[in-house]
């Protein structure tokens, strides 16, 4: 299987992302358009530390594990790696793939989507943390000074937490009319690229809103701080990637299904258990981001960082786009979301 590069070995890719994310999905399309038996497809995702219960389960092959113990014979993985949360739904509406992991913004909006065709909901979640504004520009002081030829680069505009949180916000501060007040200085960066950009203070990036360890890496640049964080604007924990499937799959393969939640659950398990050996395995999948082992480990055991199935604060993300028309069916409550094997967690 193909490990991606390290941070410090990746290229700031700039105005060519749009292009490679078209590309990535067309390879995808092209070389994944059946499973050519009992198995199942998932992209690693994004990257960083939300997405490390997957790189567990790759790495120590724990769906398969589960599909064996449910006697499902001849059960293959295949991880892909592609990322970001709009060619994540591409991909599962695509039939590419069977399950995607990212944000909950991105998930409502295929939710609200798929309403009476795909029918798309969560699995699960899968971590929670939070994501920091970070800047080194001396005349950002706050988000509010935010203008002229500043940008500020997310994995996606509009539909991924950053861009949202920056609505919430900008509703909250200057009236929901104002809400996309922000949006017309988002541009779309990888999170590695992102940092590149920072770091190098090219490119023309004045913030960067990201996640660890993209953070972590960020701040020790002693020139650049942090301007704002989500919890500052959801008020405490919650989901930042969680994992999606369409009814049809649910439903028409059970037991694979419950092998994938099985893995995952297992998977937390385990980072709690020995965060060193985690953090190995990220750096193996992703490299270290420039922190080294022992920071990694630690950061894993940040108490604002959680690895759970439990999902936090989605109702409040769907209200609020609903509430903007981003969405056009508002949930009753976040079970509606979800799928029923979770209804029995204390979620929001």
């Amino acid at each position: 299987m193909r490990r991606p590069a390290a941070l410090g070995a990746l290229p700031a890719l700039g105005a060519l992302l749009a292009l490679g994310a078209l590309l990535a999905l067309g390879a995808l399309l092209a070389g994944c358009g059946g499973s050519g038996g009992p198995g199942v497809r998932i992209p690693t995702g994004a990257g960083g530390v939300g997405f490390l219960p997957l790189l567990m389960m790759r790495e120590h092959a724990l769906i398969e594990k589960h599909a064996a113990a449910a006697g499902l014979e001849g059960f293959e993985v295949e991880w892909i790696d592609i990322g970001g949360p709009q060619v994540m739904n591409d991909a599962l509406i695509s039939g590419s793939v069977d399950f995607i992991t990212a944000g909950p913004p991105g998930f409502i909006t295929l939710w609200d989507r798929t309403r009476g065709s795909l029918d798309v909901r969560g699995v699960a979640a899968v971590s929670a943390l939070p994501m920091y504004l970070n800047t080194r520009a001396p005349h950002l002081q706050s988000i509010d000074d935010v203008g002229g030829n500043d940008r500020i680069a997310v994995t996606a505009p509009k539909v991924s937490i950053p861009a949202i949180i920056m609505q919430m916000y900008a509703s909250e501060r200057y009236g929901p009319d104002q809400a996309t007040r922000f949006d017309p200085y988002t541009v779309q960066l990888t999170h590695p690229d992102g940092v590149v950009a920072m770091l190098a203070d090219s490119g023309g990036i004045t913030a960067h809103f990201t996640s660890p360890p993209f953070h972590q890496r960020e701040r020790q640049d002693p020139a650049i701080r942090t301007i704002m964080n989500t919890n500052d604007v959801m008020g405490g924990s919650t989901t930042f990637t969680m994992m999606s499937t369409t009814r049809e799959y649910r439903d028409g393969n059970p037991e694979a299904y419950a092998a994938v939640l099985a893995a995952l659950g297992e998977a937390m398990s385990m980072i709690e258990a020995d965060r060193l050996a985690a953090a190995d395995v990220l750096i193996a999948a992703r490299g270290d981001a420039g922190l080294g082992r022992e920071a990694l480990a630690d950061l894993l055991a940040d108490p604002e960082i959680g690895f759970t199935t439990t999902p936090a604060n989605t109702m409040r993300y769907a209200e609020f786009m609903h509430s903007i028309g981003s969405i056009e069916n508002l949930p009753a409550s976040w079970r509606d979301l979800f799928f029923a094997e979770v209804h029995g967690l204390p979620g929001s």
